[in-house]
């Protein structure tokens, strides 16, 4: 009889969601599961932005050194977390089918949404969201905000906030999205996001077997496109970049942005390309963006989060 694949994830309630759906299908196709939750640094510290925290992979480092321990066979993501180059020996294993992509305003009430010079506070850890928002509304001030799906919902209540951005898949998962939630479909969503990812040392060769078997092809090519195109940026979690790439019939539209830290300035770009010519999409829009002026704002990004002004 063969060991339990033990399924590595972090304690919130949304990766519990995710780790406890990886192990009903697996244990569909015949596999015993064991769960094995753990706390990351990301979840610890809760009152510093991210970038603040200079550390990449700050969501997944703890369930990567418990792979490379061999205290778990695989390790379940939320995609959008997971550095665009994993640790040495690591692979992706399966792409699970993605859920919604886009982002969400929960909210107080939406008067100050139709006031074009009206002043509102937006609560979003996000540098993305953040600049995005400030784009669209820059007399908003936006400020931080951390913490798990269900942190940021009570922390939301208790401020004096008009709303926060959430991802509408993570509410949709654990059954959190309010019915009167604005889909921001303005917005233009972290790479990824909506989608959720298993990753596993590419030696286990039963762990890497049994999970592959989950894998959604088409949800797969969507997000590698969106993390080529961030990888190529140099963005990570340290700048305002967002990714979309949709398959429709047999043709791929993408779309990518790259912004200031304030919002004053944005690089967009949009393409669609045939499924067969697929290959490299990502990499190329990012060189377009880089091309039109993106080298120069990732330099002024880079400069500004080593100086901040106080």
């Amino acid at each position: 009889m063969k060991k339990p694949i033990r399924i590595g994830t972090r304690d919130s309630e949304l990766a519990l969601w995710q780790a406890e759906t990886v192990q009903q299908k697996l244990e569909a196709l015949g596999y015993d599961c064991i769960l094995h939750p753990v706390k990351s640094t990301g979840d610890i510290i809760l009152d510093k932005p991210l970038y603040e925290l200079g550390i990449t992979g700050i969501f997944t480092k703890t369930l990567d050194v418990a792979l490379i321990n061999g205290d778990i066979d695989i390790a379940v993501h939320s995609m959008k977390d997971v550095p665009t180059a994993l640790p040495k020996g690591m692979i992706q294993t399966a792409v699970l089918e993605r859920e919604v992509t886009n982002d969400v305003l929960i909210h107080k009430g939406t008067h100050f949404l139709k006031d074009e010079d009206g002043k509102a506070t937006i609560a979003t850890g996000s540098l993305r969201r953040r600049a995005q928002w400030l784009h669209k509304y820059p007399n908003h001030a936006v400020t931080d905000l951390r913490g798990n799906v269900n942190t940021r919902l009570v922390k939301l209540i208790e401020n004096n906030w008009q709303g926060a951005i959430f991802a509408q898949a993570g509410l949709k998962r654990i059954k959190l999205l309010p019915k009167d939630a604005v889909e921001l479909d303005w917005m233009i969503p972290a790479p990824a996001q909506g989608a959720m990812v298993i990753v596993a040392l590419e030696a286990n060769t039963d762990a890497v077997n049994a999970s592959k078997m989950l894998n959604h092809a088409e949800s797969e090519l969507a997000t590698t496109i969106e993390r080529e195109f961030l990888r190529r940026l140099e963005g990570g979690c340290t700048a305002p970049i967002g990714a979309l790439a949709t398959v429709i019939d047999q043709e791929v539209q993408f779309k990518g942005c790259l912004h200031a830290l304030d919002g004053t300035e944005v690089l967009q770009v949009e393409k669609t390309l045939p499924l067969s010519e697929a290959k490299g999409m990502g990499i190329h829009c990012a060189d377009e963006i880089l091309a039109k002026g993106g080298k120069e704002l990732m330099q002024k990004i880079k400069d500004e989060q080593n100086n901040p002004i106080d």
